[in-house]
Formats: C-alpha cells, structure tokens, sequence
C-alpha cells in the first residue's frame, strides 16, 4: 500500500486516522481479556464503564464524517485500482464498515457495552450456581438491545437478518435455514445408526490428569503445530476464547477439567487454530479493516480444521501419542492408540455443544440458532427459554440437561452479545473447514503422511496463502472460491464423516 500513500496523502491519512480507531478497540480487547481472565469480580461495576467509554470514542471517530469525507475523495482514485489489490479492498471494507456504524447511534453503543460487560459477571455467577433466573433480567435486555440493533438496518426480510450478516456477511436467515435442513437430512440417520451401536469406551479420558501436567502438554502441542509464542500465550477461563490486540499479540485461552482429558487438550488446538488466522496475516494490515478473520464462519472454519481435520485425526496421534503417554504414565501407558484414538472421536447424544463431537456438533449449533429466532420473532419469552432448551435436546439429541449449567447457561455468547448472529457460524465453518482441508490436499496430496511424522509446515503455509494472508480483503464467499474454486458445500464434510465415521462404527 506504499504507493497509493506517496500518489495520495489523503490515502495516509485515511490509514492513521484507521489505526487510531484500531488502538482504542486494541484496549478494549485487552481489557475484556483481563476480565474474562484475571480481573476480580470487583472490578466488573469499573470495566463496565471503561469498555463502554472506549467504545465509543471509537465509534465516533469511525462516524464522525471525517473518514467518510476520505473515502469520498479517494472513489475516483478506487476505481482506477485493481478489485484484489490491498489499497482497493482497504477502501471498500472501510466504506462499508464506516456506513454500517453510521447506522447506529453512539448512544447505543455506549449503553450496549455497559449491559455486556454487567451481563457477563452476573452469568459467571448464574453459570456456577446453575442458576436461569439470576441472569434472566439481563438477558432478557439483552434482546431488547439485539432488536433494537436490527432495526437500525431497516429493510430485512427477518429481524436475524442484520445480525447475522454482521458475523457472516451476505448470509441471512433464509440461507441459514436452507443450509441447515440440508445438513440435518444428512446428518441424524448417520447419528441414528451411530448411536444404536454400543457406547464407544472413554473412560481413558475421564482418569485424574492433573492441570498443571496437562496445560504443559498443551504447551508443546501448540508449538508444534505452529503457534508463535513470540506473539502469543495461553491462559485459563471459563468459556475459551482467542484474542488479539495486534498481529504480534495473538494471545488464547483454554479451561481446563482434572477429569476430562479431551476438554483442555482440544479446546487448546480450537483456540490455536483462530490465533494461527490472526497470526497469518500480513503486518501490511497492522491496524487497518483488512486485518483479523473475515467472518465467524471463516474464523470457526480455521479452528474446526486444526481441531477435527488434523487434531482428531488418526495420522496426528499416530505421532503425537507417544508424547501423551510419556506425560500421563500412569493413566495411558498401558492403553493402546487405538483405544484412545476410539474415544477422542465417541459419537454420543451429548448435553455439551463445546464437547460434542463431530457427528453431532452440527445438531447443537442448529438448536441454539431456532431458538435464537423465536426469542427476536417474539415466539419464546426469555423466561420459557430454559424450558424450550430442555425440550429441544430431549427430542433432538435424546438427552435432558440435569441442571442449568448443563443447559441454557453454557454458552456465553447471549450473555455478552446480541442475540441472533452467534451460532449459525460454527456450522458455516464446520462447512468451510473440509471444504478448505479438501482444497489443501488437491494441492499437496502428501499433507496426511507430513502430518504423521510431526510436519504441519506444508498444510499451515497452504493456509497462509490461501486464507490467512488474505485477511478481511475478500467477503466470506469470494474468499472461498478463490481458495477452493467453488461455493459453499456440505459435500467435503459429508465426505468427511461418512469415510471416518463409517470406518471407525462400521457403517
């Protein structure tokens, strides 16, 4: 971009005023990573305001007619440029950025971040004492603020539609929809046969691994698969999350059950595989729009990849199980790969989203996008939604939540954002995730054997490439095409689970 800089001084100054705004919401990131995992409860009333402070003055820096006067004397310069070049996509994903925040007052913004950050300490207390009704008033602001936002973008065929484009843009609710019964046909026989079989042995995973032993193997995991410690850490919360303050601060987080192996262990490769996005792109971007993941479902499609497609994977444990056994002696040394291998991929009707496996993932993320449509279309009072959550998983996956905390309280995403928008990305980047490991072996049919003995260098530079290095320039299906030459599909992972699945139950 150091061209159009020297021809335009108002290009460079359209970049300052950019990386200011990207400063201010720097620190507001950092400082919700603190309170998600060091800050005492105390301090929640304080980072309340200070998150709603930051936020907006730089949404009044975005919307107040400055940049728009930038980009209106810059169009004759645009339109000269090439579609893909960096400067062309700077100014078309600033513009649309910059016209979005127009749309909603700063007033709003303000008073949102305030509920977000109060909503989030009350449902860590809610969550803990698996307790709805704590946090039912706030959540049920929560979605005063979710419809007050949509209808700030007037026009849409649903209420979810603004919402959802917001994570994933060009998608509304009628796409998901369609996406999704799609997906659901397929999916429940294969669940159906699966789960007429006998349970799948885990108990491997349920012995007394100690914290501390198992974050420093998660320590050695991410190192090996690539994740720059330079520019990065790992630290404890209670919903894990990846954060990044600047390309060269990608930091994640993980929890951590002394009882449950597969929780930390995979939870760690998910958040590794957003930082190792947000670790790929150019330092060119540092502090502009075209910086970070393109949309939740392209994000979720990088983590999905590292943590199903290659962590899940018979060829990783192939070499790294020899490391784990060497770390838990006593709890694995006399279990075989096959055993273990087994039971990291269970296919069972499960009350958790986070610890579902593969097979049944899907089921959840569809389950909590439902009932987010008939809490914005007035179907379902926030008051029944515990209610409707239990009834859905008993009918859906067969199972009933014990409590609270196994049920409606899980999630943190309603707690500490709109409602609407959350979920249907996690299933977008299910999609996506075969979509581009498909896309990566076409290119370099060698990447399972690489992965066997210990090199990932080949798969995380196809990615580089092809994903990470192209940061916010694209939308989420240009981007696709460009990787994969073709559109969204449920095909790869079909592909995907009936070859795996139908190996390992015999289908």
């Amino acid at each position: 971009m150091q061209t159009l800089e020297k021809v335009h001084p108002k290009f460079l100054e359209l970049k300052t005023r950019l990386s200011e705004i990207d400063d201010i919401n720097s620190a507001v990131s950092l400082l919700y990573w603190d309170q998600a995992t060091y800050m005492p409860p105390g301090g929640a009333a304080a980072r309340g305001r200070q998150l709603a402070t930051l936020r907006q003055i730089a949404h009044a820096k975005l919307t107040d007619g400055t940049i728009a006067h930038l980009l209106d004397e810059l169009q004759s310069y645009e339109a000269e440029l090439p579609y893909d070049s960096d400067e062309a996509s700077l100014l078309r994903i600033t513009r649309r950025i910059s016209e979005q925040a127009l749309q909603v007052p700063a007033s709003f913004v303000a008073k949102f971040s305030q509920h977000r950050t109060e909503s989030y300490q009350v449902w860590a207390t809610a969550r803990s004492q698996s307790n709805f009704a704590l946090v039912q008033p706030y959540l049920e602001k929560m979605l005063e603020f979710s419809r007050e936002w949509a209808n700030f973008f007037p026009g849409y065929e649903h209420i979810a539609d603004p919402l959802i484009d917001s994570s994933d843009y060009g998608m509304k609710a009628t796409d998901i929809r369609a996406i999704f019964a799609d997906l659901r046909s397929q999916l429940v026989p294969i669940v159906q046969a699966i789960t007429a079989q006998a349970i799948a042995d885990d108990s491997c995973l349920h012995r007394h691994y100690p914290e501390a032993d198992q974050l420093a193997f998660s320590l050695k995991v991410l190192e090996q698969m690539g994740y720059d410690f330079q520019r990065g850490r790992q630290d404890k919360t209670l919903h894990p999350f990846m954060t990044n303050f600047s390309i060269g601060d990608v930091r994640i987080t993980t929890r951590v059950y002394e009882t449950d192996l597969n929780q930390g262990l995979f939870s760690t490769i998910h958040e590794m595989g957003h930082a190792l996005y947000e670790q790929g792109n150019p330092i060119e971007f540092e502090g502009t729009p075209l910086a970070g993941g393109v949309s939740s479902g392209v994000h979720e499609s990088q983590s999905r990849l590292w943590e199903n497609l290659v962590g899940r994977s018979r060829r990783f444990w192939n070499y790294v199980y020899s490391q784990l056994q060497a770390a838990f002696p006593t709890q694995l040394g006399e279990v075989p790969l096959e055993t273990f291998y087994r039971a990291i991929n269970k296919v069972a009707r499960s009350l958790i989203r986070t610890d579902a496996d593969e097979v049944t993932y899907n089921l959840h993320v569809m389950i909590r996008f439902d009932l987010e449509l008939d809490l914005l279309d007035g179907k379902l009072a926030v008051k029944d939604l515990p209610a409707a959550w239990n009834d859905r998983y008993e009918s859906d996956l067969g199972v009933v939540p014990h409590s609270d905390s196994e049920g409606v309280l899980q999630d943190v995403h309603w707690y500490t954002s709109r409602i609407g928008g959350m979920f249907q990305g996690y299933t977008l980047g299910n999609l996506m995730s075969a979509q581009f490991f498909e896309a990566a072996l076409a290119a370099h049919p060698d990447i399972p054997n690489q992965i066997e003995h210990g090199n990932f260098t080949v798969l995380h530079d196809w990615l580089k490439d092809n994903v990470y290095r192209q940061g916010c320039k694209f939308t989420p299906s240009e981007l696709l095409d460009r990787a994969t030459g073709s559109a969204l599909s449920a095909a790869p992972l079909m592909r995907h689970i009936r070859q795996k699945y139908g190996e390992l139950y015999a289908l």
